[in-house]
């Protein structure tokens, strides 16, 4: 118990950073879920040296 009390506030500032580690991690997730990049630029791919990256080239679909 005294092993508690002397770290309390080293505990608690790592349960914090625990949590907001989780929910970043969490948000990330939820948008790569949704189809959203993590370049966050907002511009569209048109001009980004880097969307091939992102959008691998779709296989052409037989007619």
């Amino acid at each position: 118990m005294e092993f508690l009390i002397e770290n309390a506030s080293t505990i608690i500032i790592s349960l914090v950073l625990v949590v907001v580690l989780a929910l970043i991690a969490r948000s990330e997730v939820k948008k790569r879920k949704a189809g959203k990049t993590s370049c966050g630029c907002g511009c569209g791919c048109a001009g980004c040296p880097s969307a091939g990256i992102c959008h691998k080239a779709q296989p052409a679909e037989k007619k």
